[in-house]
């Protein structure tokens, strides 16, 4: 089984959109939706939930108030400011670090697991998808895109999808590090900035760490086509493939809005040509005809 992650080195780049119109393309294929902080591939291709699940994501501190002397330990102790005079745990501020209750000489700290969101089997039009909805201002969002990645693994593999299509989160920290280990390969979405070269770099230097393939496409290409050039110079310098342009179109912001990909709403224009003739070259890519290598790590 083949995954493909889409990815950028920001928000905003259009990998959403690009990703609903490969859905649309794609052929025996499973879809997941692993940017939990903000997800909304959903948005897109309006799915009907099948499955649910809890995502327990971490814990807060509790204190006994029956058992506690009030040492005070657990106040000087706290990096955080989150333990109260009083010894009430502010759960806004607590980290779940457990420092409190490693140094609590009466053993009155408790940490409960918490639910942090939950995540979901879906049916769209375009075959099934595994998403995600992370709580208002939790974290471990990390943990999360690696437990519906390994889902959209078993469930591909248990109904005999070839291929993965997955819209990864922006930028380099622990969730697009969750999103793109084991992938078969990458696809970064780059816009002709400045900016843009710098993100491609940092995501490109991301996938190289862990040994993954990389492949690029210029969003809107033609608003800025000096820099657009210099961005095809620097990928093909670093060996990164490039698999094409997509020119700036409001037609993608209508398509959107209409909650269809660029082929259902445009059918046959010359941007779904453009974007048919990327999916292609992804496909053929030799990254993506390689015997499959990686394993996706034990999530502990």
């Amino acid at each position: 089984m083949k995954e493909l992650v889409v990815i950028s080195g920001k928000g905003g780049t259009g990998k959403t959109s690009i990703t609903a119109a490969f859905a649309s393309l794609a052929q025996n294929s499973l879809l997941c939706d692993s940017d939990v902080d903000a997800a909304d591939l959903h948005l897109l291709l309006c799915p009907q939930v099948r499955e649910q699940h809890d995502f327990i994501g971490g814990s807060k501190a509790e204190i006994d108030q029956q058992r506690c002397t009030g040492c005070g330990i657990c106040v000087e102790r706290c990096q955080f400011s989150a333990i109260s005079k009083d010894f009430v745990v502010d759960p806004l501020e607590c980290e779940g670090c457990g420092v409190c209750r490693a140094f609590c000489p009466d053993d009155a700290i408790t940490f409960t697991p918490r639910t942090c969101g939950a995540w979901f089997i879906s049916d769209t039009r375009f075959g099934p998808m595994v998403h995600a909805r992370l709580g208002i201002g939790e974290e471990n969002s990390g943990k999360l895109v690696s437990v519906i990645r390994k889902a959209a693994r078993e469930l591909a593999e248990d109904r005999g999808y070839r291929l993965t299509v997955t819209d990864g989160p922006p930028g380099i920290g622990c969730p697009v590090i969750a999103a793109i280990t084991g992938a078969t390969a990458v696809l970064i979405v780059v816009e002709p900035t400045l900016s843009g070269l710098h993100d491609m770099e940092r995501v490109a230097d991301l996938a190289a760490h862990f040994r993954i393939p990389a492949m690029v496409c210029i969003n809107k290409y033609d608003l800025n086509r000096d820099m657009t050039a210099v961005i095809e110079a620097q990928s093909s310098r670093r060996d990164l493939l490039s698999v094409g342009r997509i020119p700036f179109d409001s037609s993608f912001t209508r398509a959107m809005v209409e909650a269809q990909t660029i082929h259902e709403y445009s059918p046959g224009s010359d941007l779904s040509k453009i974007v048919e003739s990327i999916w292609h070259n992804i496909m053929t890519a030799e990254c993506m005809n390689k015997p499959e290598r990686h394993v996706l790590p034990t999530i502990r």
